[in-house]
Parts: C-alpha cells; structure tokens; sequence
C-alpha cells in the first residue's frame, strides 16, 4: 500500500511468539504493505518453517533474508536500516501483537508533525508509554480489535517521551541518517541503541513522541545487553534521573484515563449484545407468564 512505511521485523528464536506476530501483522495492516523479515541467524528449523508458510499466504508485500552468521542485535538493525536509506521504517518487535490501524496512525503521526523522528504506540509492556499502569507489565489485551478503535478516537497531541521504545516504533529515515544511525560499535541490544539514537535525535531538535492512537502489545520487556546500561550511563549520565523523573510525574496519566474511557465508552461486542438480548426476552417472557 502506499504511503505507508517499511515494517521491519527483527526474528528471534521464541517460534510461537513469531507465529501470533506474524498472524497479527497480516491481519491488522493494509495489504500491500512493504515488510521485510530480517533473520540474523535465529530461526531454526520450525521458525522456518512459520516463515515460509506465512510467506506463502500474506496479503503484505514481503521480503525474508537471513544471515549466514549472526552477528548481533544491534549491529544487525544498523545494517539492515541502513539498507533502507532514507526511507521511514517502522521496526516491530517479533514477540509483539500489533492492534488494527497501527501502522496507519504512527504514519499519519509523520505526516501531521515533521518535527518527530520517533514514533512509539501504546503497549502493555512499554515502560513510559505502558498503559493502563506507566512502567508496568500488564497481561495482554483481551481485546486488541476494539482497544485499538478506542486509541482512534484519542486526540493526535503526540506528546513527548523519553525515548523510543523497542516494542515498535516508526522512525524517520532522514533524521535517522542526519544523526548517523544506530551506534553498533557500543551497544549490543536494540534495547539500548534505541534510547542511545533517541537521545541524540533529541540532541538535533528532533521529537521522540508516543502516538496515542496506536497500540502494540507484547508479552514483556525488552531489555539491554551485556555492559549497554553502562555504556549509556557514560555517554548520557542523566539518562536514568531523567526516566526515573518522567515514571514519578506520570504527564501522561490523563492520556491514559482518556483511553480508558474511549474504551468504555464503545459498543459492547455484537456476541455480548445477543446474550443480554437473550436476557431480556426471558425476563419478558418470565413477567408475562406471572
């Protein structure tokens, strides 16, 4: 489809969690849409095999390569954003559950601001953009259907986080390229070279924004390699007090009670509104027959 961004789906080695991934993903964005399955030599024999299955029957215009070798989280995105240019790429997580209407939000969060570089939705496990608790985990979506038509109706304010967070987020191509990409060389995870670029992006006067009317759950967190919270601690020592004081003063709480009333304020699901029909008819029948 056009107009909309690449997706990039990093796999990794859980094979049933990119199995409900990629379900989602067909099932939630246009067809046509370009998506490129990145494989850094995770998947084994039954990843393939999801892979190529799915391959074989989505509606999306997708791309699958694998390297030889893995070479590491990090410095795997680099290469592969890279390839990209300058192309807007939304990066999905492989163990995240998009809601309907995702990409067409965060595209449209790019359009309306040419300010924002990042662009990260909602999530259950999203740290400062968690919802309905900031900074906690919470099971996943019942309902991902009608919570991602409540996030439609929230107004498009796009207030400022953090940072981006890894369980998706739209990242604008030029900016990426004006601030040099990820940096691979001191960071092992996405976890950390994504806050790292963030920060930098900010740096340059770009904005790093949650887009209020997207969703995409996630079974956790993700989280840092091996020395990476250091390494971010050396080059942004206000990194942790900066968080840490976004989590304390929660801006986005009134956000959040928004949603959560859009989501209230929908219609019961048509299954629900048959049972309570069904209720009605025989309390009627009951009080006639008394």
């Amino acid at each position: 489809m056009s107009g909309l961004p690449v997706v990039l789906l990093p796999l990794g080695v859980d094979d049933d969690a990119l199995d409900a991934c990629l379900a989602a993903l067909d099932a939630g964005t246009p067809a046509g849409t370009r998506v490129w399955l990145a494989d850094d030599a995770c998947a084994g024999p039954r990843g393939l095999a999801i892979i190529e299955r799915w391959l074989a029957g989505t509606r999306l215009r997708a791309d699958y390569s694998r390297r030889q070798r893995g070479i590491g989280e990090a410095a795997h995105l680099d290469e592969v954003l890279k390839a990209c240019g300058d192309a807007d790429v939304a990066v999905l997580a492989a163990d995240a559950i998009p809601a309907p209407g995702w990409l067409e939000e965060l595209a449209a969060c790019f359009r309306r601001d040419a300010a924002v570089a990042t662009a990260t939705p909602w999530c259950n496990a999203g740290e400062a953009a968690a919802w309905p608790r900031i900074g906690e985990i919470e099971p996943m979506p019942a309902d991902l259907g009608r919570l991602g038509r409540a996030c439609a109706q929230l107004p498009p304010l796009y207030p400022e986080l953090p940072s981006a967070i890894g369980h998706a987020v739209l990242i604008r191509g030029s900016a990426r390229q004006r601030a040099g990409g990820l940096d691979a060389s001191s960071y092992r995870s996405w976890y950390a070279a994504l806050i790292d670029l963030s920060l930098r992006l900010s740096g340059l006067g770009w904005r790093n924004v949650l887009c209020e009317r997207a969703f995409v759950a996630r079974g956790g967190e993700g989280g840092p390699g091996d020395g990476d919270m250091e390494a971010l601690a050396s080059r942004w020592p206000d990194w942790h007090p900066r968080l840490a004081g976004f989590i304390m003063r929660d801006p986005l709480h009134r956000t959040r009670d928004q949603l959560q009333a859009a989501l209230a304020g929908l219609e019961v699901p048509a299954q629900q509104q048959e049972l309570f029909a069904q209720a009605d008819d025989a309390a009627g029948t009951a009080e006639s027959e008394a």
